[in-house]
Order: C-alpha cells, then sequence, then structure tokens
C-alpha cells in the first residue's frame, strides 16, 4: 500500500509517504506557513521516492485536537489529494500520534491549548495502537484527570506551557517528562497503516477535523473571571 499522510496540527509542518511499509518523512517548524509549505515538502517527497500523486491508495491525516487552522489545512489536503482519485482518507486523533511518537509504554499526551487549557489524554501501547486510559479532553492543567498508577511518561508543549501544574497534579507517577516531543507525519503513517489495511478509510467528503474545543479565543468577562 501506498499512502501520504500530513501532520499541522501545531507549529511544526509535516508530511509523509508510507510505500510497501516503508515510511519517508520530512518536517518544518512552519510557524503559520502551514498552507504555503505542505504541499511542496510532499511533492519533495514524491521526487525522493520516485513516486506520483497518481499512485496513491489512500491518504492519512492528524485529525486534532490542535490548531483550529492547521487542523483544517491539514483536512482540506487531505482531502484534495483524495477526492480526486476516489481515494479513502483516515484522520488519526492528535494526542494519539503524540504518544506513538514518544514511543513509550504509558504516555500522558499534553499539547498546549491557550486560553489557558491543555488537551490532554493519557495512553498504554495496546498492539500496533494505543489503549486510551484517560480519553481526550480540553481541561485546566490543573483539573487535568491523573492516570492511574505509575510509570507514565509526559510529552507534548503543555508540560513545557504549564510545568508546576503538572509536577503537583502528577506528583511521583511521571518517570520523565518531554515537553519537545510533536506530533509527527511519520506517527500519523505508522498509526494509520493497520487501520487502513483493516479497511477503516472515509470518503473524503466525510473527513472532518478533530477540534474538542469549539472556542478559539476568550471573552473580555472571561479574561477578568481568571
Amino acid at each position: 500500500m501506498r499512502f501520504a499522510a500530513l501532520e499541522t496540527s501545531t507549529e511544526w509542518c509535516s508530511v509523509a509517504l508510507s510505500i510497501g511499509g516503508e515510511i519517508a518523512g520530512v518536517e518544518r517548524r512552519a510557524g503559520h506557513r502551514h498552507s504555503e509549505l505542505a504541499l511542496p515538502m510532499l511533492e519533495e517527497l514524491f521526487k525522493k521516492t520516485n513516486t506520483k500523486p497518481g499512485m496513491l491508495d489512500a491518504v492519512a491525516f492528524g485529525a486534532g485536537p490542535g490548531s483550529f487552522t492547521g487542523l483544517r489545512i491539514a483536512c482540506g489536503l487531505a482531502q484534495g489529494l483524495a477526492l480526486a482519485r476516489g481515494l479513502p482518507v483516515i484522520g488519526i486523533p492528535t494526542l494519539e500520534v503524540l504518544a506513538e511518537e514518544c514511543g513509550s509504554e504509558r504516555v500522558v499526551a499534553c499539547l498546549d491549548a491557550r486560553m489557558r487549557e491543555v488537551y490532554y489524554a493519557a495512553f498504554e501501547r495496546q498492539g500496533d495502537g494505543w489503549r486510551a486510559a484517560v480519553p481526550a479532553q480540553c481541561v485546566a492543567p490543573d483539573r487535568a484527570p491523573p492516570p492511574a498508577g505509575d510509570g507514565w511518561v509526559g510529552c507534548g508543549s503543555g508540560f513545557a506551557a504549564y510545568p508546576g501544574a503538572f509536577s503537583k497534579l502528577l506528583q511521583n507517577r511521571l518517570t520523565s517528562v518531554k515537553p519537545e516531543i510533536h506530533p509527527t507525519a511519520v506517527a500519523v503513517a505508522r498509526l494509520a497503516a493497520p487501520r487502513l489495511a483493516a479497511g477503516e478509510g472515509l470518503d473524503a467528503a466525510d473527513a472532518a477535523p478533530l477540534y474538542i474545543r469549539d472556542k478559539v479565543a476568550l471573552t473580555a468577562q472571561e479574561l477578568a473571571a481568571r
């Protein structure tokens, strides 16, 4: 199977190609330039791997949560690549992608959601994927529900944004914290491969971001109350 993967949910822009189980990827710190960079980066990968868009069997993307604009870009590009060719599309939850990129067996995945909140979940390795020990949610960092047990590794930008809140909340449950870990298209591709092989892809028109939160800013009253 050959498929493309895109991940633009954070300040990083990354793309990947999975060809017969081998994955090639490239990423750049994009700021707000994801829409400008993603397709040229993918074209670069096509050239390096002697692959053409017409050879693809599917498209995968990081579905969210994350930057609202970034999620729409990844979903829109995936739909654009897939619609003209009648390809299935699959969205992979971003926090699960973050756990996959971290690679530990028990992962607390946390991204800064701005507005003094985080996107938060905890996962345990299960076969080729992950089982949610704490479901994905948008929550104030000092109210995030801790997972049961110990031996967890924390990863993602939420730990850099709110280190004090999490050190107190999770206490001795974390063996290490890796705030520099971020979602990548390579991790999207690793998670998408078995799901696409099992026929989980959707019609491109049905693909949609997973926002979790539907607000992009606080009101003046909300700001004053904090």
